[in-house]
């Protein structure tokens, strides 16, 4: 049996790592029991812990204020993952550090590839490029950089409980049809990184969403139809209507194509994730 540390265990993806892996030798450490970007901390949870996979799900994700506090994002995005990566260096350990797809410009017409040029335009797309730089850079045989979007779960705040909670309140609802991705449920994607975890794949960067793409606005018709709604209430409208202090990426759908040429399975359809979601009473709470 082997040996899991998971980071960030209070977030939507921590918490659904922790329930993929039931059964399991788990350490599930939560921000306020384990700062990653604090090295002594972090070498005695491995001295002590000795894990044979470490997933570091913890991240600082407000990507609005990021930008006028982005010393706070490089502190657990930058400088903890490459903490955990020195902390692993020298031991038969192996790290899966997730990432995001805002550590590209989010102006392609094609599936963004492993090896595509990144291009953040936000502090937080920054913060974590410079994570996934530093993971490879201290890790390069042992490290596994996995990006992902659109994440939703029933841990937390995301999107679905968001638009859950929208379309009891109101009549209509507007959400922005120029910004295209794929949608991503935390048990999938908490599933495919254990798989990984489990597997014989090359060291590297990979991708891992959902199958398929969609809108925002796509994604909330979609939603209102799990819920029983009119999707006609949702309207489209354009991101220039809802201006942000971080910009968006336009485009955020990532090619999961290394992830299948290693082996590993592909992730669902976001469309049927969704529905299973529902089906798991995941949004009970709104």
């Amino acid at each position: 049996m082997s040996r899991w540390l998971i980071t960030g265990a209070g977030g939507q993806l921590g918490t659904d790592l922790s329930a993929a892996l039931s059964g399991e030798d788990i350490y599930a450490f939560r921000h306020g029991q384990l700062d990653i970007a604090d090295a002594a901390a972090v070498a005695g949870v491995i001295a002590r812990v000795q894990p044979d996979v470490v997933v570091n799900a913890a991240a600082y994700t407000a990507v609005d204020a990021a930008e006028s506090d982005e010393d706070a994002a490089y502190r657990v995005n930058a400088a903890g993952p490459a903490v955990l990566a020195a902390s692993l260096s020298g031991t038969t350990a192996r790290l899966i550090h997730v990432s995001t797809d805002y550590v590209f410009a989010g102006d392609a017409a094609r599936p963004y590839g492993v090896d595509d040029v990144t291009g953040p335009k936000s502090a937080y797309g920054r913060t974590k490029l410079a994570g996934e730089i530093a993971v490879r850079e201290v890790l390069p045989e042992a490290s596994y950089v996995v990006r992902t979007a659109w994440v939703y779960g029933a841990t937390g705040k995301n999107f679905v409980k968001t638009m859950i909670r929208l379309e009891r309140e109101h009549e209509t609802v507007s959400v922005v049809d120029d910004q295209r991705g794929s949608p991503t449920w935390s048990a999938d994607l908490a599933g495919g990184l254990v798989e990984l975890g489990r597997s014989s794949a090359p060291s590297g960067i990979y991708h891992g969403t959902n199958r398929g793409d969609t809108t925002w606005f796509g994604f909330t018709r979609a939603i209102f139809e799990e819920l029983g709604a009119d999707p006609a209430r949702v309207r489209p409208t354009a991101t220039d209507a809802f201006p942000r202090p971080a910009p968006r990426p336009a485009y955020s759908v990532l090619s999961d194509a290394a992830w299948r040429a290693a082996g590993l399975r592909p992730l669902p359809h976001w469309r049927d994730a969704l529905r299973r979601a529902f089906a798991a009473d995941a949004f009970r709470e709104g």
